[in-house]
């Protein structure tokens, strides 16, 4: 038995922990049922769970969840869209977010894969300094596509 003050009464019968609860004109709750002998405080309920929801909605405001951003780029990318793509992708990686550089093949460049595998490796070169791929370039169907996560 625990009082609202935070002190320790030791064991006693479950009608005078209610009594002394009903005294102070608060709950009885038990805290730890599974324990020997079971664990009970005197405290306002309603209050409690007032402030326990409380917190778990600002945890909730404080918790950053990564997006996943996508860059579309094609197998023969000119040199200022390839900068400007890149510059995008790191300004999505600094915020926080994953960036899915995703690449797909049309028509005869299905033949030629190694040349899109070449440009995805040239974005995860340029942007080694800030972020790290998931796993190597993958082909799903027409699309091959990697996964870039900011560093540590």
């Amino acid at each position: 038995m625990i009082t609202s003050d935070g002190e320790k009464k030791g064991v006693m019968s479950f009608e005078a922990a209610l009594e002394m609860a009903e005294s102070e004109d608060l709950d009885l709750v038990l805290v730890a049922p599974n324990a020997k002998p079971q664990v009970c405080k005197i405290m306002n309920y309603g209050k409690y769970k007032f402030e326990q929801a409380k917190r778990e909605k600002e945890a909730r405001k404080n918790q950053k969840v990564a997006e996943m951003k996508e860059i579309r780029v094609s197998t023969n990318i000119g040199d200022h869209d390839f900068e400007f793509k890149s510059k995008n992708a790191r300004k999505f990686l600094e915020a926080g977010n994953k960036v899915k550089l995703s690449l797909r093949f049309r028509g005869r460049e299905l033949n030629n894969m190694k040349v899109g595998e070449n440009v995805l490796n040239k974005f995860v070169e340029d942007l080694s300094d800030i972020a790290t791929p998931e796993k190597k370039p993958l082909l799903e169907g027409k699309t091959m596509f990697v996964i870039l996560t900011k560093n540590k």
